[in-house]
């Protein structure tokens, strides 16, 4: 579709964006659904028909986490950051789940915040704004402690850029959190795990209670894919409604806990911001 153009409702197509192109696909197995491709990767998918289906393993997996520490049934007023924007299915998700919460997703891409804005009825603000700009600008411009939940999901190809990774910035997400506030991260790797070590020591290094949540090929490095972990400074606990929740689904999950995630981590540096 040429420059400038800007449906209103999703149409199938290949559009130019900011950061390149994205493709707008029909889901064969859903009339109700869209796949968002960017930059001819999979990024997200959409239900127009029902905001809490997920079609995303691992965006189910956050969505059990959250439920876990907050109970939808309480109503709760989240603050919620979305670093990482893509078709907002997180951002719709949590609408629904939890109507009176209040989130920015953050998209670096302002003409797919416009498409996307155009394409999937979207919350209105304040119930939801798209902030464009870079994810560490915006997450270190924010006053400390006005966020309840920060969700990093950004992806430069299959890693998730450096400067949101190391433990300088995750200070900073911590200061924007309230005391009792979780982070969560999707941490992309390889088998070889480097990259998952990295992210799972530097969210320990700043958080008193960690998890991982993964399915158990990738736990053990058979396969590429994703590990969703979190950090806060309040305990996870136990819960058994979670534990069960997680081994539902096409791909059954596991969780690790704190003491599991700094063993998984040990002996492996702190990723940091370079020196001066």
């Amino acid at each position: 579709m040429a420059a400038g153009a800007r449906p209103k409702g999703p149409v199938a197509g290949v559009y130019y964006i900011d950061t390149g192109d994205c493709e707008l696909v029909p889901d064969q197995d859903n009339s109700t659904g869209w796949l968002l491709k960017i930059n001819g990767v999979m990024s997200s998918h959409i239900d127009l028909a029902d905001p809490l289906f997920l079609d995303f393993e691992y965006m189910r997996w956050i969505a059990a986490l959250v439920e876990s520490r907050w109970s939808r049934d309480a109503k709760p007023k989240l603050r919620t950051l979305h670093l990482g924007g893509g078709a907002c299915t997180m951002a719709r998700y949590f609408h629904a789940a939890y109507p009176e919460a209040r989130q920015v997703v953050v998209e670096l891409d302002g003409k797919l915040a416009e498409y996307v804005r155009g394409w999937f009825d979207l919350p209105k603000a304040p119930l939801l704004r798209i902030r464009v700009g870079e994810a560490r600008e915006v997450t270190e411009s924010l006053t400390p402690n006005t966020r309840d939940l920060i969700i990093r999901d950004v992806f430069a190809g299959a890693f998730t850029p450096t400067p949101l990774t190391t433990r300088e910035f995750t200070a900073h997400a911590d200061a924007v959190l309230a005391p009792d506030g979780l982070y969560v991260v999707n941490s992309g790797d390889a088998p070889d795990l480097k990259n998952a070590r990295s992210d799972a020591a530097t969210i320990a290094d700043t958080f008193e209670h960690t998890m991982i949540i993964a399915d158990p090929a990738m736990l053990k490095g058979r396969r590429y894919g994703n590990m969703i972990m979190a950090g806060s400074h309040a305990p996870f606990g136990d819960d058994p409604v979670l534990a069960r929740r997680l081994l539902g689904g096409g791909v059954p999950a596991h969780i690790w806990d704190d003491a599991q995630v700094r063993a998984f981590a040990a002996g492996t540096p702190v990723r940091h911001d370079p020196a001066g």
